[in-house]
């Protein structure tokens, strides 16, 4: 049976100075000076004598520099969330009588002036037992320690004899406390509240992909910038030299977790929205309407643009003849066809095979230089290869391609584009894709989102697009087909990990399996892993949410809530927005967050309300304060984030902003699931009869 948590702040008869918690706290005490004591060892470190140039002194530089950030003490997050006491050394021999080890399980790891650790990095394999171990599987411990805190100060500790069978299992007061502690201020690291079923997908190894599956509450986004921080701890060489990123569906969300990884000492991940990673130099200023977004989306599109691109390639009708000196030599057009046929049939990008085709033709006249008695070297073909004549013939055959001027050619040219969308796209998907009007040039057309990805395929045909070592996509199930085909094009050597929820696709174009959305990707071989274990959403809240999953994502499992606390859930009539502002005003007096989600279009009066009210309230990605902790949310900018207390205006409003039923419904399902603690409908028109 778990100890029941002390917490001698509140207890009148508290222990003396020898007490455990007194010892623990002074185990924090020390851990903290020690963290000091190596902040100020990097400090102090003089590099003046070590680098050889100012580069090297500059990379350097910023290394410590790093490095002094990641060692960082901040007050109000412990140092340390447990402890585990084995009942042999990790790796030792477990010969009855022989000494256990203990361990403090931390955000980072903190030793002493000797080296000994005071505090293990969670990531480390001896922490591993923190997450996994049970009374049915005690994994060689004997007692886990859970701490609370408050402020940054130990308040109170809980234990688990794990390997005491006369001790029955129960469930963590501590661990429920923090899974429900009031939220104020961005998105929090979860290390003290890792789950088994978590923690596996966390620690899942670098060279494969992962794709979590999880409903709201379960924990999927912190899962994944876990595992990031996980393989940044396990493969830190090698990422350091291939790049991480993790990818989001809006910059308020973006700002929502940005905390997470620096919390945790990792400050060199890129974040960045899909629509960051498609820019290529042109502005996006226009939208398309849902029909022509969906075809531009599609994965077809792919295969119009690799033909699009391929048509410029012409077969060479005329010799080359290159003169140096007075010698001519003389290349037969069908030795440059063949040239011409075999880059293609290899199948390399477009703008490589450009450059390859010079040194070709360059190789064919020093094999006849050689056979005449010459012995001509490297220099003498790099000359050959930007000969006039080699270049013209270049320029013909394989004329250079621009992506955006081919992509407006095949948005404004009819003929063009049906030549090349011929037996993939049909006449009408051909006719909701052209511009009606014509264009004057790259820079005056009104790009799309969706044609910024069009460009972003056609330059990876031109030029092979970077890719990183890792890279995080949460949100993933509102992507077309194309757009995971960006993602994926910067993880073509790396791996991934997407995060999403089928229920929560909000675009006409949503994910409709992981298996297809795996296969866009370029990782048909992930695994899909699927989290159903709620912990941030009521009970209550839930199951009235759940009551859509029927009409919008029909045989995905239910998130069951773990939760203890059922939570505060009421939907009321309302006779106009002065009911609104007044369940906010309600909620405001309970500790944290407050949002205010609207159908959009709503969300201009709403604001009047408050402010006619008295009522700060700030926008999706903006930080709360004491002061100001109400958020006014349109529904559209909600998915991802999430507040204590939710007041939801008007469902059907939310149904009906969006341009099909279907779409709606898993808009307003994702407005129902943003509370953490309490909701509160509120309504002046009739319910959805799905919500019945």
């Amino acid at each position: 049976m778990s100890t029941p948590a002390h917490d001698p702040l509140t207890d009148p008869h508290a222990a003396p100075a020898t007490d455990p918690l007194s010892r623990e706290r002074a185990h924090l005490a020390g851990s903290r000076a020690a963290l000091r004591a190596m902040r100020e060892d990097v400090e102090s470190l003089d590099i003046s004598d070590v680098s050889a140039n100012w580069v090297n002194a500059e990379v350097l530089a910023r290394q410590i520099d790093e490095r002094i950030k990641a060692l960082a003490d901040l007050s109000d997050t412990p140092l340390f969330f447990g402890r585990l006491d084995y009942l042999h050394a990790p790796g030792a021999d477990q010969a009855e009588g022989a000494d256990g080890e203990r361990f403090y399980i931390g955000r980072r790891h903190v030793h002493d002036h000797d080296g000994d650790p005071m505090v293990i990095d969670w990531r480390a394999p001896v922490s591993q037992p923190f997450y996994r171990a049970s009374k049915k599987d005690p994994l060689d411990v004997s007692l886990r320690r859970r701490f609370g805190y408050t402020r940054g100060e130990i308040t109170a500790y809980e234990d688990e004899h794990l390997s005491d069978p006369g001790e029955a299992a129960r469930t963590s007061k501590l661990l429920q406390q923090e899974i429900e502690r009031p939220r104020v201020g961005p998105m929090r690291d979860i290390v003290a509240t890792i789950q088994p079923e978590q923690d596996e997908i966390v620690r899942s190894g670098l060279g494969g992909t992962v794709c979590v599956q999880g409903g709201p509450g379960t924990g999927k986004t912190a899962v994944g910038l876990h595992r990031v921080a996980y393989l940044l701890y396990a493969h830190r060489e090698r990422l350091a030299r291939t790049g991480t990123l993790v990818i989001g569906p809006n910059r308020s969300f973006l700002h929502y977790i940005e905390q997470v990884l620096p919390a945790l000492g990792e400050l060199t991940v890129q974040q960045a929205t899909v629509d960051d990673l498609v820019a290529n130099g042109v502005e996006v200023r226009g939208t398309d309407p849902a029909p022509a977004a969906v075809v531009k989306g599609d994965a077809r599109m792919a295969e119009v643009l690799r033909r699009a691109v391929y048509a410029h390639v012409t077969m060479p009708v005329e010799p080359v003849v290159v003169v140096r000196g007075s010698r001519r030599w003389r290349v037969p057009a069908y030795e440059l066809e063949a040239m011409v046929k075999e880059l293609l049939d290899r199948g390399i990008r477009y703008g490589a095979a450009r450059e390859a085709l010079p040194q070709r033709i360059a190789h064919a006249v020093l094999v006849q230089m050689e056979r005449s008695g010459e012995a001509p070297d490297d220099r003498v073909q790099d000359a050959v290869a930007r000969n006039t004549a080699v270049k013209a013939v270049v320029k013909q055959v394989w004329p250079p391609v621009d992506p955006a001027k081919l992509v407006l050619r095949l948005l404004t040219d009819a003929d063009f584009l049906a030549e090349h969308a011929a037996g993939i796209l049909d006449e009408d998907e051909q006719k909701t894709i052209v511009w009606a009007k014509p264009v004057r040039g790259v820079k005056a057309a009104r790009w799309s989102a969706a044609d910024a990805v069009l460009i972003d395929e056609t330059t990876d045909l031109v030029q092979r697009t970077h890719s990183l070592g890792h890279v995080v996509l949460d949100e993933a199930q509102d992507l077309s087909p194309m757009q995971y085909r960006a993602v994926g094009r910067r993880c073509t050597t790396g791996s991934a990990t997407v995060l999403g929820d089928l229920a929560q696709g909000t675009t006409p174009w949503a994910t409709r399996s992981w298996d297809e959305a795996l296969a866009h990707l370029g990782k048909s071989d992930g695994v899909i892993e699927e989290l159903t274990a709620g912990f941030r959403v009521p009970t209550d809240v839930i199951g009235y949410a759940s009551r859509l999953l029927p009409h919008i994502a029909p045989g995905l499992t239910p998130v069951a809530s773990v939760r203890e606390n059922p939570g505060f859930f009421a939907v009321r009539a309302a006779a106009g927005a002065a009911e609104t502002v007044a369940a906010c005003e309600e909620l405001l007096r309970n500790e944290g967050s407050t949002g205010l989600i609207a159908a959009d279009a709503r969300v201009p009066a709403l604001a009047d309300a408050l402010t006619a009210a008295g009522i700060g309230y700030l926008a999706p990605g903006e930080e709360t304060t004491a002061e100001t902790r109400l958020t006014l949310v349109p529904a559209s900018l909600a998915k991802g984030l999430e507040y204590d207390y939710v007041v939801l205006d008007e469902p059907q409003a939310v149904v009906d902003g969006e341009p099909d039923e279907r779409t709606g419904l898993r808009r307003l399902y994702v407005a129902l699931t943003r509370a953490v603690s309490g909701l509160i409908v509120t309504h002046a028109s009739p319910l959805p009869s799905q919500l019945d």
